[in-house]
């Protein structure tokens, strides 16, 4: 052996799922996890960004006491620390301060600690309303290797990287709560290569894993060695205490999960959305308005998946506009995931409604009012059985809807979680399709049929919407991407239909602002990353 040659450094990757707010909670997991790690042989063990409070814990950042827990809290992982190096993410006060911070604890000690240098304040960050940013560099040594601390957006841009090499760092440790979209892996990896590139230095990137109400983490830690090259790949929207060897530049023993498809990537996060959500906030299951069509046939699916057929509750309320196909291909789907099933018809409600309004409605003609009075009706009686029960209304509406207002306020509108609310009309019929190859669930007749409101006759969505493939790319682009609508227009798109999607998406931004929270798995959602007036006269450039 190579006289010279490195000692290896056993590292132990702590990718939790962690609440927010759970203080005593959260430290008892992180001290489940170091048991595990030194059980493991390992030196050194790497937690999340914020993992002691969860993230984002959003205005609990604004309170004394917060910090006054949290600071219990490190003492307690602090003393349990024996024999391991722990790099902890927690908030903390200092000298009237507030920071975005990871400490260094062995032994009962404190021994150094690193304060976030970039604050995010872009997407679904909001982290200057809340913490100082810190400027100076933090290393410290384990096992005679010199470690460098970055947190989450510190590794984003140049400069943090840099600084922990001129202080003298050898490897680069990333702490991280970063949400999932689409795609946001392989970004990743291009991001941390270019740091790894600058700076020389191998990375260790410590994600998160969970939901918490819209954002979902998916995990996926990974570490780089000094070529860039990938020495270990954990798998997304799991919780893992992985361990891997560092020596001289490189890792060794860790493990290597094959990334998923982009399908399954996206229902893995509204499986693990779902879940989240109901058990941290300890509903006891789950209600679903059936219609027969595909969105609520795929939240069905997604929360059998996530919380199991005992827990779930499918409602179907026909009217006279009803198809036959509906309810034959509701019943099917019920019987094949075994939930239980009701139906309650709803057209003696529709005559009480119509009886109370007859003179208030007299010689005026029937138009879309009778229409959202189906919905309200079925609406009502969803939320009734949730108070009676307990068990939270998911709602069914997608991205292409929400963004249209393709919706009846109060009433299909109404429930306590949004899944496919960031999903667009055209990925749901993909994610079906693919969910299909797992097991059939979905009855095939929902996927083929055209889309219907089924709230007068004959009506099919693209009745009042342009076909949703068009739809979708025109909401992206203004959307997501900030495009203009001449920008559009030029790119192929008929006017005509760009100026009509982009008036119903200005138009319908009160309807937004009363949606539930929904998971978000694009790059820009209709949640924390949309900002915009309800009340705005600005015009477009055409």
């Amino acid at each position: 052996m190579n006289a010279h040659a490195q000692a290896p450094v056993s590292i132990a990757v702590a990718q939790l799922n962690l609440t927010v707010g759970d203080l005593v909670g959260n430290a008892d997991h992180i001290i489940a996890a170091l048991d595990d790690a030194r059980a493991a042989g390992a030196q050194l063990l790497l937690t999340p960004e914020l993992a002691l409070s969860g993230y984002p814990p959003e205005d609990l950042l604004l309170r004394p006491d917060f910090y006054r827990a949290c600071a219990r809290e490190v003492e307690r992982i602090a003393a349990a620390a024996r024999g391991v190096t722990v790099v902890l993410g927690h908030p903390v006060e200092d000298g009237g301060e507030r920071y975005n911070a990871a400490s260094v604890l062995r032994d009962g000690a404190v021994l150094t600690r690193y304060h976030k240098s970039l604050l995010p304040n872009y997407e679904v960050f909001d982290e200057e309303r809340y913490f100082e940013a810190g400027g100076t560099a933090c290393v410290f040594e384990c096992a005679g290797v010199r470690f460098g601390v970055n947190i989450c957006a510190d590794v984003w841009e140049r400069g943090p990287a840099e600084a922990a090499r001129a202080a003298g760092a050898q490897v680069l440790l990333a702490l991280n709560a970063s949400p999932y979209h689409m795609n946001k892996q392989a970004q990743r990896l291009e991001v941390l290569r270019a740091r790894v590139a600058e700076t020389g230095l191998p990375v260790l990137y410590c994600n998160m894993v969970g939901g918490q109400d819209e954002l979902v983490f998916d995990g996926a830690s990974f570490a780089l060695d000094a070529g860039g090259a990938v020495g270990l790949q954990l798998g997304s929207f799991v919780e893992r205490v992985a361990i891997v060897d560092y020596a001289s530049g490189g890792w060794s023993g860790g493990e290597h999960v094959p990334a998923r498809t982009l399908e399954a990537e996206v229902y893995e996060a509204l499986r693990i959305g779902v879940r989240d959500y109901l058990a941290k906030n300890r509903f006891p299951g789950a209600i679903i308005g059936l219609s027969g069509g595909i969105d609520s046939a795929l939240t069905l699916a997604i929360a059998v998946d996530a919380l199991g057929a005992d827990k779930v509750r499918a409602v179907m309320m026909p009217s006279p506009y009803t198809a036959q196909m509906s309810l034959d291909d509701s019943r099917d789907m019920v019987a094949r995931l075994g939930v239980r099933y009701d139906e309650i018809a709803i057209e003696p409600a529709m005559k009480v409604f119509a009886e109370l309004l007859a003179d208030q409605f007299a010689g005026l003609p029937a138009d879309t009012t009778e229409e959202n009075l189906q919905a309200r009706i079925r609406g009502m009686l969803l939320m009734a059985l949730s108070n009676k029960t307990g068990a939270i209304v998911l709602t069914t509406g997608n991205k292409s809807e929400m963004a249209t207002g393709y919706a009846t306020l109060y009433g299909d509108m109404a429930g306590g979680f949004a899944v496919l609310k960031d999903l667009y009309k055209t990925f749901v019929f993909r994610l079906s399709n693919w969910r299909n190859t797992v097991s059939p669930v979905i009855p095939q007749n929902i996927i083929d049929r055209p889309p219907s409101a089924e709230l007068k006759p004959d009506q099919k969505d693209q009745d009042s919407l342009p076909p949703y493939d068009m739809l979708d790319a025109i909401i992206q682009a203004y959307m997501e991407r900030d495009e203009s609508p001449r920008d559009i227009v030029a790119a192929g798109f008929p006017e005509g239909e760009v100026r009509r999607v982009v008036g119903m998406l200005k138009r319908n931004e009160y309807k937004r602002r009363q949606a539930p929270v929904g998971i978000r798995v694009t790059q820009r959602g209709f949640g924390r990353d949309w900002r915009y007036p309800i009340t705005s006269r600005y015009q477009d450039e055409f």
